[in-house]
């Protein structure tokens, strides 16, 4: 039985083994894999007949004429394997192949002569597998191939034809390398926006990085999260990743608020201003303030496009109409999601999401849900308009970025997962382990592992949907992004899944078909014109470097973490070309936070250490650290004038020591050097500290420097005068 056990895992795709990160393999246990098949409904959880389970998968692979979907290179033979009956074999048949732009062509084969795979006995007939080859396509994109017997189809399937490589910009050409400034959108502090970093803040900041030398802005993921839960706060557990967040909808740029009177006068009111005042004086977002602060304009301004413009039909009103055609059944899934939970957060504040809404309404597809639908139109519309403006405003910083001559733009970040209880499970509910969670193995840090909360795509599922969700995420981030940072890349070839009830030290490898998502994603990375980063942090499988390196995909690369074997810092010609290099990440302490310990201070009255002794080799080391970092910077001839490399004798962080490190990261030779906003302003405190949620203030401290400042700010002048001339375009 155990046998039996394994070769259902295996046909799931759940891996049996792993290395941690001290080199001890763990095998999958037998409770995690009958857990996790259950999970993704491979197995019934209560009558758990395993032969049964594998006949089934089996009889599901030998039913499919033809695969859902094929992934090929471009210039390349393509062989697919057709499964047909013994009948089918013995008729003359046709292929043909529809490209994108309706252009087909044909061909005939006789299955009988080509090569034969496999065969397999169901309940009527005996199947036979072939593989067929097809002619070399000299086309990229989303085709179709067909098959058929004496005239009758049988089958079609996706046929996806990619580029070998990633989109290689411009920018790059002459071996150039870029630098840019890192920010968390919401953090951005401005004379006006309302309290919160919104898409017109990006103006001025693209403004400020075209007059420094810089050619990107790096921004956190921008997903869709809950406008009803504003405090639900996390960009890295959306509703959806295919939507914008609304809240960063800059209110007094929306047309609508030059004609509607109404909106002017409830802004311009002394109470709203002060209250405004007050939001943009905080260090922290209070982001239940601003959402009550700018959906009450919205909901003004959204009424006053009702009435005059969609009842009068006007240009701007057809605008909104052809958005809606544009991003189609996907956007109003979305709307009426969150029209729904609207409804039913309102009446009890513990529905959090749709699992837990009222059983009928937990199916788009149901009558209920088409009931609702039709009833609340105007509600569903408001979120449909929301998301327009949203979109309107993301695609005007795109543009402003161009025109500026950025030759990069925005750097945007694409999350690993989405929350269980939003739009995006709810419209695939049929694609995810709703009752997994992805998340690490135990380390150093974690030694019961890392749960991120995120349900997992099953792998043969999103498969069998031929990447559509997969392809329409990419292309939603990459639309107007000159470059995209994937986060946790590795999860493209495998996902670390925790089974339901289960810590996060029980979990199992679940493979992903990385070849097919990598090809795509370099397909979709030429049709939008964007670079892609692999955040490849950790303990990565070779197989993914090698092939994310032979893709064109830059390496993500931290400073803290690249080390000689004696433990000091990795020198800058040391550094990869194909590479994006920064000091260090919203996870991880600020140059100035890693100077002073910060994090370890946090992370101790948290209570965060396993022990005392761990915590006491972090202080240790972090002394050595910072001994090494100044025999690292005087070696490359930048430790500032006066500084000693006395190990005794370490010394407070000055500007001048910190823009040191900087430099050090500049002169490397890879592609893209980032800065993070809060290094450049010597902050302290950072975005995000893993293992929290309501104990520390993630995703909401602001900069310290109100951006119309930066241009007079001498940090800001130095730090970037210093990545310029060092990173000089050719």
């Amino acid at each position: 039985m155990q046998d039996k056990l394994n070769q259902l895992g295996e046909l799931a795709g759940i891996l049996p083994d792993y290395y941690d990160i001290w080199g001890k393999r763990h095998e999958a246990t037998e409770a995690t894999k009958r857990a996790l098949l259950t999970a993704m409904g491979a197995l019934d959880g209560n009558t758990p007949d395993i032969d049964g389970a594998i006949l089934q998968i089996e009889k599901a692979i030998w039913t499919e004429c033809l695969p859902p979907v094929h992934v090929c290179l471009i210039d390349q033979p393509i062989e697919v394997i057709c499964r047909l009956s013994e009948s089918a074999c013995s008729q003359p048949c046709y292929w043909r192949i529809t490209l994108e732009n309706g252009d087909t062509f044909e061909g005939t084969f006789n299955p009988a002569e080509l090569e034969q795979t496999g065969s397999h006995s169901d309940d009527k007939e005996q199947l036979v597998a072939v593989s067929l080859a097809l002619p070399v396509l000299r086309v990229i994109g989303y085709h179709t191939l067909e098959i058929g017997c004496s005239g009758t189809p049988l089958a079609h399937c996706a046929l996806i034809v990619c580029p070998p490589v990633a989109y290689f910009p411009p920018a790059f050409a002459d071996g150039n390398r870029l630098w840019g400034l890192s920010i968390q959108l919401y953090g951005l502090r401005t004379r006006n926006n309302w309290g919160l970093g919104d898409f017109a803040d990006l103006l001025p900041a693209l403004d400020w990085a075209a007059e420094s030398g810089a050619s990107l802005i790096g921004l956190n993921p921008l997903h869709a999260l809950f406008p009803h839960n504003p405090q639900h706060c996390s960009p890295y557990s959306p509703s959806s990743r295919q939507f914008i967040n609304v809240l960063h909808i800059d209110v007094e740029t929306v047309p609508e608020f030059a004609e509607c009177k109404e909106a002017q006068k409830h802004v311009s009111a002394p109470a709203f201003q002060s209250r405004l005042a007050e939001l943009r004086t905080t260090d922290l977002v209070d982001y239940k303030a601003v959402a009550e602060a700018k959906f009450s304009v919205l909901e003004l301004l959204y009424t006053h496009f009702r009435e005059q413009h969609l009842k009068q039909k006007t240009v701007h009103a057809e605008a909104f109409l052809e958005f809606q055609k544009q991003a189609g059944e996907d956007l109003r899934l979305f709307a009426l999601y969150h029209a729904l939970q609207d409804y039913f957060y309102a009446k009890d504040n513990a529905l959090w999401g749709w699992p837990v809404w009222p059983q009928a309404y937990q199916s788009h597809a149901s009558a209920a849900v088409e009931a609702f639908a039709q009833d609340h139109a105007e509600r569903v519309e408001w979120h449909l308009w929301l998301q327009w403006q949203a979109d309107e405003q993301l695609k005007a910083a795109c543009h402003h970025a161009a025109e500026r001559g950025l030759g990069i733009g925005l750097y945007q970040d694409l999350a690993v997962g989405v929350d269980k209880g939003g739009a995006e499970t709810w419209i695939h509910q049929d694609l995810y382990a709703l009752d997994c969670r992805i998340g690490c193995p135990p380390d150093d840090f974690n030694l019961l592992g890392q749960d991120w909360g995120l349900p997992p795509w099953i792998p043969n599922k999103l498969r069998a949907a031929a990447y559509r969700p997969y392809i329409a995420m990419l292309r939603a981030n990459m639309k107007y992004a000159g470059s995209l940072r994937i986060d946790h890349v590795m999860g493209l070839m495998r996902l670390y899944w925790i089974p339901p009830g289960m810590k996060g030290d029980a979990g199992a490898y679940l493979s992903y078909p990385f070849r097919d998502l990598l090809a795509i994603m370099a397909l979709e990375s030429h049709r939008n014109q964007c670079v892609i980063v692999g955040e490849d942090l950790g303990t990565v499988p070779d197989e993914v470097r090698h092939a994310l390196h032979d893709l064109g995909v830059l390496t993500y690369r931290l400073f803290y973490f690249e080390r000689q074997q004696d433990g000091h810092f990795m020198p800058p010609a040391w550094y990869p070309e194909q590479a994006l290099v920064a000091a260090s990440t919203h996870d991880l302490p600020t140059l100035a936070g890693y100077w002073k310990g910060r994090d370890i201070e946090v992370r101790t009255a948290l209570n965060q250490f396993p022990n005392d002794d761990v915590r006491t080799n972090q202080i240790a080391g972090r002394r050595e650290d910072k001994a090494r970092l100044l025999a690292d910077l005087a070696r490359e001839g930048l430790l500032p004038e006066g500084i000693s490399t006395n190990p005794d004798d370490i010394p407070e962080l000055t500007p001048a020591l910190l823009r040191a490190v900087l430099h050090y990261i500049a002169r490397t030779p890879s592609r893209i050097a980032l800065v993070q906003a809060e290094d450049m302003l010597g902050q302290e405190e950072q975005a995000n500290l893993p293992g929290t949620v309501n104990e520390h203030p993630n995703w909401r401290r602001k900069l310290s420097l109100e951006l119309e400042k930066w241009q007079g700010n001498e940090n800001c002048q130095a730090t970037g005068a210093a990545m310029a001339l060092e990173r000089e375009l050719s």
